[in-house]
């Protein structure tokens, strides 16, 4: 079995400040990274930005800055929101450093050797915000601009000699791949739109410009600067040392088991991309999965309609934990969701506060209280407490395959489930009416136990800070959580002593 997994998110383009849309991408990645750690798999998680481009050299002219002095600026804002949202990246990759500019020469003298690429002259419609070429049929007109239908972005006319790649020739042989890969692209809607687009015809695609200069330069004509795509897209394999190098990132970790990505780049990493390793006779990754925008209102986040949400704003007042289970819990995984300050304020008092936040602290308290904090012993399971600790056993390969095709909503759903379930268990048994059996009191509260270790680890992936000070009553340290745990149900019998545990989240008051 390959216990390898590679995960990415997108290259985040460091033209302005990061927003909620960066944010949400950046925390479903780590979500994934940190689930198939504690599945036992060695992870390479990989974040970074695209530094280079048009619309990088025009905001940098705009501020009266050098490029790379504006992408150092910005790219550091990008790496400290990595820190701030608790990610556990192996890996921060710059387009403007060495290895990926070696990297990204290598791939192109490839595919110009394999006659992939030729000189010719591009006429037609580019968007300079989105570093994308558009088709006629792709453009319309809204007051009085010529937009994309696509992105609605403007876009201008250019004219310009430039290298050009073979796209055309990678129609069928794409059809093909994706026929052989069915899940190479999800969700399924993703994937019926790249299959669609591809069968409507492919044209040659222009990978190079003359007209800026901030780019990597093409290496056997350097008045041309290598398509800002084709250079970004390189991040994947240059982070991993590609061509393959002596440390072997590129031999255990490629092809990628996971590219997550904002649907509106979709097309750039299932047809480009794919085609351009084939071309160069690399495996293209394993899956790209097209997940929904975080809106405001009922449109995406952008600076230029200045609706941007700053995450960094939500997690000074909520806390992190807060906003990676909203975005998480919230958004249903591969369709658009919006955050309001109500919605998550909601969140945080019934789901966090209330469910799990209560059901440990009632537990332990009582535990405190009854038998000063010593691990329950003498517990004898009866019918209903094996059924309840079970409900794991019975689902862990149901959980383990919903992560595997990144269905993320039947996940946390289930977790929802068990809180209530553990909840009401408590509830129900009444350990304050058993204190004269003895046997029975401490069954209720080890099933109880069980039940909140089992649901911390669970929670780990979404919110590691507070299920880790959860797992500290069981002295269970980072390192040593494992997910397979969750089908052991006795695994609590050797611990003599808990430790006591602080409030987890404190409720809002929210005035009616």
């Amino acid at each position: 079995m390959d216990n390898n997994f590679y995960i990415t998110t997108p290259i985040y383009y460091p033209s302005a400040k990061p927003h909620m849309g960066h944010a949400y991408s950046s925390i479903l990645a780590d979500f994934f990274a940190r689930f198939k750690r504690i599945q036992g798999f060695k992870v390479y998680f990989l974040t970074g930005t695209d530094e280079h481009g048009q619309k990088i050299q025009r905001a940098a002219e705009k501020k009266g800055m050098e490029p790379k002095k504006f992408c150092d600026e910005i790219s550091k804002t990008f790496f400290d929101l990595s820190k701030t949202l608790n990610l556990s990246n192996n890996d921060f990759i710059r387009t403007t450093e060495e290895r990926h500019k070696k990297s990204v020469e290598h791939l192109w003298k490839i595919l110009e050797k394999k006659n992939e690429i030729y000189l010719s002259k591009y006429s037609g419609w580019y968007s300079v915000s989105d570093e994308a070429f558009y088709s006629e049929d792709e453009i319309e007109i809204k007051d009085t601009k010529k937009i994309s239908k696509i992105s609605g972005s403007q876009v201008e006319w250019v004219e310009e000699e430039s290298f050009f790649f073979k796209l055309s020739k990678w129609q069928e042989p794409l059809l093909k791949f994706y026929s052989e890969n069915p899940n190479f692209i999800l969700p399924e809607s993703r994937k019926n739109e790249v299959i669609s687009f591809v069968k409507g015809g492919l044209k040659d695609l222009s990978v190079s410009r003359k007209s800026f200069s901030w780019g990597i330069k093409v290496p056997s004509n350097k008045d041309h600067v290598i398509y800002v795509w084709l250079d970004a897209l390189t991040n994947y394999i240059s982070a991993l040392n590609y061509p393959i190098t002596d440390d072997n990132l590129y031999k255990s970790f490629w092809p990628a088991s996971l590219h997550l990505i904002g649907k509106d780049i979709l097309r750039f990493h299932a047809v480009y991309w794919p085609a351009f390793l084939l071309a160069a006779n690399i495996t293209p990754p394993k899956r790209v999965y097209g997940h929904g925008w975080i809106l405001s209102g009922e449109e995406k986040m952008s600076k230029s309609k200045g609706n941007i949400l700053d995450p960094l704003e939500i997690i000074q007042n909520y806390g992190i934990d807060p906003l990676r289970y909203y975005l998480i819990k919230e958004v249903s995984f591969g369709n658009d969701g919006n955050i309001s300050k109500d919605k998550l304020e909601n969140c945080i008092n019934s789901d966090l506060a209330n469910n799990y936040g209560n059901l440990c602290q009632r537990v332990i308290s009582f535990i405190e209280k009854n038998l000063s904090l010593e691990m329950p012993k003498n517990y004898k399971f009866n019918n209903e407490d094996t059924k309840t600790l079970k409900v794991y056993e019975n689902n862990f390969n149901n959980l383990v395959n919903s992560i595997d095709i990144q269905n993320i909503n039947f996940y946390v759903n289930f977790i929802q489930d068990q809180l209530f379930s553990a909840n009401k268990y408590f509830n129900d048994q009444e350990p304050w009416k058993k204190k004269e059996d003895t046997d029975r009191l401490n069954t209720i509260l080890y099933v109880s136990l069980e039940l909140i270790r089992k649901i911390s680890i669970m929670l780990y992936p979404i919110i590691p800070d507070t299920s880790l000070k959860v797992l500290k009553i069981f002295n269970i340290e980072e390192k040593n959580i494992d997910f397979n745990s969750i089908k052991v149900h006795e695994s609590l019998k050797n611990i003599k002593k808990l430790t006591k545990i602080s409030i987890l989240f404190k409720k809002i008051e929210k005035n009616d």
